[in-house]
C-alpha cells in the first residue's frame, strides 16, 4: 500500500529541507511543487525562470493530479505550496492523501520573501489558502490534521519528525536527519533561483534569529492580517 503525504506549506519555510529529509528515506519518492506551472499559467505571474517552469510541468491541474497518482513507492511525499491551489483547481484528490501542514510566523515569512522577491502581497505567502485547506481537511477527518512549525523541526528534528511520522502513519527513519549536500534530480527546474541555501545543507540546522530589518508598514499590515490564520493552525502543532 502506498501512503501519499501532501505537505502543505508556504514560501520561505523549511519546505525544501523537509523534502530532502523525506527523500533520504529508502522507502520514499518525492515530488517538488507539482502545481507550480499550472499556477503560473493560470495567473500569468512573472516569477523567476517562469518559462522553464512552464515547460517542465503540466499546466492543467487535472494532468498534475494524474501524474501524482502514477507515482509508486511505499511513501510518496508531495511538497505542496498552498498558494498554488487556485480557486478553480479541484481538491477532491486530497482525500486520498495524508495531509499535513508546515507553518511559519508570517512576519518571518514576509521578511525572508522580500529579500528574494522585493515585494509581497498576502496571497503570495499562501497562509489564507493554507488555512482553508487545513479547515477543509479537519472537517473531513473530524479532527485537526498534523501541523508542525518549521522552527520546532529545527530545534528538535528527531522529536518533531518522530511525532510527525507517527501522525502520518509511517515509521520514523533516522535517515531523515541527514542528507548529502547538492542538487537533486527531483528538484524543480526553479532550484537555481531559490535553493542555494538548501543545496549546501546536510541536515536541519539549529534555529537562528535572522537579522531581518523591521518590517515596513505595508508588510506589517500584511503580517497582522495573516496572523489569525497562522495562530488557528499553530494551536494544533504536534510539538
Amino acid at each position: 500500500m502506498t501512503i501519499r503525504v501532501a505537505m502543505w506549506s508556504g514560501p520561505r519555510n523549511i519546505s525544501t529541507a523537509m523534502m530532502r529529509s523525506f527523500e533520504n528515506r529508502p522507502d520514499c519518492v518525492v515530488v517538488d511543487e507539482p502545481f507550480y506551472a499550472a499556477y503560473l499559467a493560470e495567473t500569468g505571474l512573472d516569477h523567476p525562470m517562469r518559462e522553464e517552469v512552464l515547460a517542465s510541468q503540466p499546466t492543467d491541474w487535472r494532468e498534475v493530479v494524474d501524474e501524482l497518482e502514477r507515482l509508486d513507492a511505499p511513501v510518496v511525499y508531495e511538497k505542496q505550496m498552498a498558494h498554488h491551489m487556485l480557486d478553480g483547481f479541484g481538491l477532491d484528490w486530497t482525500a486520498e492523501r495524508v495531509n499535513a501542514f508546515l507553518i511559519r510566523d508570517p512576519a518571518e515569512v514576509l521578511a525572508s520573501y522580500v529579500q528574494k522577491r522585493g515585494e509581497a502581497a498576502l496571497q503570495d505567502i499562501g497562509i489564507v489558502r493554507q488555512r482553508e485547506i487545513f479547515e477543509r481537511e479537519a472537517d473531513r477527518l473530524g479532527r485537526a490534521p498534523p501541523v508542525v512549525r518549521g522552527k520546532d523541526v529545527l530545534a528538535d528534528p528527531p522529536g518533531v519528525l518522530g511525532r510527525l511520522c507517527a501522525a502520518l502513519g509511517i515509521p520514523f527513519d533516522p535517515a531523515m536527519l541527514r542528507w548529502p549536500a547538492g542538487r537533486r534530480a527531483s528538484d524543480g527546474v526553479w532550484a537555481p533561483a531559490w535553493y542555494d541555501s538548501v543545496e549546501r545543507s546536510t541536515g536541519f540546522e539549529p534555529p537562528t534569529r535572522a537579522a531581518y530589518p523591521p518590517l515596513p508598514d505595508d508588510l506589517r499590515r500584511i503580517a497582522d492580517e495573516a496572523r489569525p490564520h497562522y495562530e488557528a493552525m499553530a494551536r494544533h502543532c504536534l510539538a
